[in-house]
């Protein structure tokens, strides 16, 4: 009897990854299904839903909300049972949670993938750098990426690096004054201050118009510069994908063979639909992606699904300098501090990032000095004053994966009646000791700026950089995925997300998860 499809390839999740594997699958002429828990929401209405809020700090306050779709920031979603309150800024609606980055587009250096083997902490990756290299350029070249190849982006002052096969495809935003000014404080104290490529255009590049500086790449770019899931989603469309939005996905059904041969999905009106295909891609974040694989009881032999859940944990540094910097013209972030980012330190202390904040701080800044009792023209002079001079260090650690640091179904469940999430998750002595070589850094850049500290000590901060939580490895009883992202117990069930991640390093990791899900298309397309 033939087996009935109704798709190649469905894929589940509409963020950058997700819809980036579908675009890659359909153009090939694969039959593709490309599903989405939240809806599909203008840029306009996001725009008008962020200028009505009083709750403007809230990134996630733009977006739909909705009982059968949650934003991370609901506290009925997600619950905490460990020592930190982690609490990424994930959305769901077409496009997912790359509507609200900073569009920072780091590459993994070739001594990232090889942790263990170099430093003895962590874990290796079980695919190599150049093996990954030209699905960066291609991911690059997807998100529209603007960078500077010719630096040391291992931050120690050396050849252009990480290796490159191509130069970025548009090249990097001009040096704001801010960012001229902290070089020329910084440098002579032996920081190395590199540039960051970033998913922001720099001119007209595919359909998007060049970034005129409105630094509001977060929670929404206004102008659609910035790259957003939801242009990849529209290319697959336009390729020949069906998008199912206030689709969610609740179960993966397994057949013979162990493989997967269906996926079932509820709509918000209880309505359930089951969908079958050759091969299934799970881009549904990678706190929803081992979720649906808990629930499904799928691909979880090595009891590592869900587990060795990693952030770039991380503290902040507030200072007024001694001279005008005129922060909040341009991207949001420019560059950061990578000293620490590579070296024989990792054996004893993770690695270390700093990045200057660029946006505009006119509202921490109003908020503090009314609380100082600060008002009338005095407020006026001081928000202005402060404003030109504020310095903010947003400063994230590497993570080690840690099998007790993990995401779970919870008792709650949606109105869909579908468990929600509830975390574990602790800082390790790795990190800590980490934070202490960090707060030396911020002794320093107080005496470089000659400044006035607002705040050193901000306690452990949330960078909603997930990963580890569907683990990459060689081992099937060590880890979920392999190295081609195919999960070790269904050899047609595919992990498009930063979950896979093994080693978390310093840099974003939305980049790299979009350049392994672009490696999944290729393998899928090579095997229909």
């Amino acid at each position: 009897m033939t087996t009935q499809y109704d798709a190649d390839v469905v894929v589940i999740g509409s963020g950058a990854l997700g819809s980036n594997a579908a675009y890659e699958l359909a153009k090939q002429g694969r039959s593709v299904i490309l599903l989405e828990a939240g809806s599909r929401i203008p840029r306009w209405k996001i725009l008008e839903n962020f200028r009505t809020s009083s709750r403007k700090a809230n990134f996630n306050d733009p977006y739909p909300n909705e009982p059968w779709a949650h934003t991370s920031y609901d506290p009925e979603y997600l619950e905490n049972t460990g020592s930190f309150n982690f609490r990424p800024g994930m959305l769901k609606l077409v496009g997912g949670t790359t509507w609200h980055w900073a569009a920072a587009c780091w590459r993994y250096l070739p001594n990232d993938m090889k942790l263990k083997t170099l430093y003895g902490v962590g874990r290796d990756w079980p695919i190599e750098y150049d093996t990954l290299e030209p699905y960066y350029q291609r991911a690059e070249e997807a998100l529209g990426v603007a960078g500077n190849g010719e630096e040391d982006q291992s931050g120690q002052g050396g050849k252009a690096w990480p290796p490159r096969s191509q130069p970025y495809p548009l090249p990097p935003d001009a040096t704001t004054y801010m960012n001229q000014q902290l070089v020329k404080r910084l440098a002579p104290e032996g920081y190395h201050y590199i540039h960051e490529p970033n998913g922001r255009v720099t001119r007209p590049y595919d359909g998007r118009p060049a970034c005129c500086g409105n630094n509001n790449c977060m929670p929404v770019c206004p102008i659609g510069a910035m790259y957003s899931g939801d242009m990849h989603a529209t290319h697959a469309e336009n390729a020949g994908a069906k998008l199912v939005t206030e689709a969610t996905a609740y179960k993966l059904e397994k057949g013979a063979g162990n493989k997967i041969v269906a996926v079932h999905y509820r709509k918000p009106d209880g309505t359930d639909v089951r969908l079958a295909a050759r091969y299934f891609v799970v881009a549904a974040h990678g706190l929803e992606t081992p979720k649906l694989l808990l629930i499904s009881d799928v691909a979880n032999s090595s009891d590592q699904v869900g587990r060795n859940l990693m952030d770039h944990t991380g503290i902040g540094l507030l200072m007024i300098g001694d001279e005008p910097l005129w922060p909040g013209r341009g991207a949001v972030q420019q560059g950061g501090i990578f000293n620490w980012r590579d070296g024989d330190f990792r054996k004893q202390h993770s690695a270390v990032k700093h990045s200057m904040s660029n946006a505009v701080p006119n509202r921490t800044i109003t908020e503090r000095l009314l609380k100082q009792g600060v008002i009338g023209p005095e407020l006026d002079e001081r928000i202005r004053h402060d404003a030109a001079r504020w310095i903010d260090v947003g400063t994230v650690f590497e993570m080690l994966p840690n099998p007790g640091n993990r995401v779970t179904p919870s008792t709650k469940k949606d109105a869909l009646g579908i468990p929600m999430l509830s975390v574990h998750y602790d800082v390790d002595d790795y990190v800590k000791a980490g934070k202490e070589v960090a707060k030396k850094d911020y002794a320093r850049f107080a005496k470089i700026f000659n400044a006035e500290v607002i705040e050193d000590e901000s306690g452990w901060q949330n960078r909603d950089h997930i990963m580890g939580t569907v683990i990459m490895g060689s081992d099937p009883k060590t880890s979920v995925v392999n190295g081609d992202c195919r999960t070790h117990d269904h050899e047609n069930l595919f992990l498009a997300t930063t979950g896979v991640i093994p080693a978390s390093g310093v840099i974003n990791p939305t980049l790299t998860g979009v350049a392994l899900s672009i490696r999944i298309a290729d393998t899928i397309n090579k095997e229909i």
